[in-house]
């Protein structure tokens, strides 16, 4: 088993993601963020303008791996070719870390290219556990799991999602990719605690945090990553803070993308807070040690 720690999640402090509208910026000068994240599959070929840029970046910032085709929860077996792909890439661009999705998106006949959602059973836990142990095995090191926004729920669930992700941390030793809107969009759409559920994750399994835009429609709200992230979520991001420490956060926007700058600024918010909170744990830290030397002393 490859066991997840604290030291395989993303590098320290706060990145964003590279996306294609944003190249020309991160060629001319290197933006004020700790590291970035990129979509592997973008990225599988074996050259061209998308993996220079990447090899570029690289030379200046850490990158975190974010896959989203793998779909380990398919009844279909783990396409290793898919999974070699990757290896290749994580053997060029040597990540800092790699992640997936809790979802499934394959058939016998076909790729539906989507973050289904999995039904939460031991059934299903059973054939995540197994998957992810492959892919970790086949990797060679920790994955990260990531929460999903879903649009239904299943009649025969047994776990909720985050109980769900624990369990599966426990049995495999990866870890999680917290995606705090996913949360905040499930909350909205089917009545979950977004607190609870975070309560339900151990502390030590976050190896980061994803933060993003979405879309309020009348029928449901939307994990679209097309805009900043709302107060409501900036409030949730500050809990899993307090909760489990300063865990690295990205800011993932991929829908009307805006200029870098606009970006930049959601960045510079999410560290403001991470900031904000270390120092409060700090204090506390150091209040709490001085207390036990006074009780000790008298």
């Amino acid at each position: 088993m490859h066991l997840f720690a604290p030291s395989a999640g993303a590098p320290p402090g706060i990145g964003i993601g590279l996306r294609h509208a944003h190249y020309r910026d991160f060629l001319d000068a290197t933006p004020p963020v700790d590291w970035v994240e990129v979509h592997s599959e973008n990225y599988f070929g074996d050259g061209g303008f998308d993996l220079h840029v990447l090899d570029t970046v690289r030379r200046d910032l850490p990158v975190s791996l974010h896959g989203v085709g793998l779909g380990l929860g398919s009844a279909k077996p783990l396409d290793f070719a898919h999974v070699a792909k990757l290896k290749r890439l994580i053997e060029r661009i040597e990540p800092a870390v790699v992640s997936e999705h809790l979802c499934w998106g394959a058939t016998s006949t076909g790729h539906l290219n989507d973050l289904l959602p999995m039904p939460l059973t031991e059934a299903a836990l059973a054939l995540l556990s197994s998957r992810v142990s492959e892919l970790q095995d086949a990797l060679g090191r920790p994955v990260l799991l990531e929460n999903v926004s879903t649009y239904v729920r299943f009649r025969d669930d047994q776990y909720r999602e985050t109980a769900f992700l624990a369990e599966l941390a426990s049995r495999t030793g990866c870890g999680v990719l917290l995606d705090v809107n996913n949360l905040y969009v499930n909350q909205r759409n089917h009545g979950e605690d977004a607190i609870a559920a975070m309560n339900a994750l151990a502390i030590g399994t976050i190896g980061e945090i994803h933060l993003a835009g979405h879309r309020v429609t009348d029928i449901a709200v939307i994990d679209d990553h097309g805009s900043r992230v709302a107060n409501e979520v900036w409030a949730l991001y500050e809990y899993a803070l307090q909760r489990f420490g300063t865990i690295p956060a990205l800011i993932e926007w991929d829908t009307d993308i805006p200029a870098l700058s606009i970006v930049l600024d959601e960045a510079s918010r999410a560290r403001d807070i991470q900031n904000t909170v270390h120092a409060r744990r700090a204090a506390l830290a150091s209040s709490t040690q001085h207390d036990a030397r006074d009780a000790n002393a008298a």
